[in-house]
């Protein structure tokens, strides 16, 4: 009986990490961003990443390798909005990641962080440092 409690109990919470709303009043806000422009900033449970140059040219690049990226979808915004947020979901449990990009006259502006927890083991960062090498 408390295997099949165990069992349940793991169940729904596979179901609820991947079914869950993800509201966009929430998750699609203003990123924060800091550090150089170019680099990658790890915290805990999050990355950032500023960029210098176009912001909009620059947006609409990021959308096209965040969407060609496997198991991530556009949350909220587009291009003409100046700011979108994606979901990025784990291979195998469907943890969400949430990155918002915002465009400005001083560039783009990202950020990525998890919903689930404290850590992320440096998922976001090396999400960002992969987006950040396909721009």
């Amino acid at each position: 009986m408390v295997v099949w409690l165990i069992l349940a109990a793991a169940l729904g919470l596979v179901a609820y990490v991947r079914l869950a709303p993800s509201d966009p009043a929430r998750w699609h806000v203003a990123p924060l961003a800091e550090g150089p422009p170019g680099q990658v900033v790890a915290g805990e449970g999050r990355a950032s990443l500023r960029l210098a140059g176009d912001g909009p040219a620059l947006l609409a690049r990021l959308d096209a390798v965040a969407l060609a990226t496997p198991r991530t979808q556009r949350l909220a915004g587009s291009v003409a909005e100046g700011r979108i947020t994606w979901i990025t979901r784990s291979a195998l449990w469907g943890f969400p990641d949430y990155t918002t990009a915002e465009a400005g006259p001083e560039g783009l502006r990202v950020h990525a962080r998890l919903r689930f927890g404290r850590g992320d083991m440096g998922v976001n960062a090396a999400r960002l440092t992969d987006w950040l090498s396909r721009l």
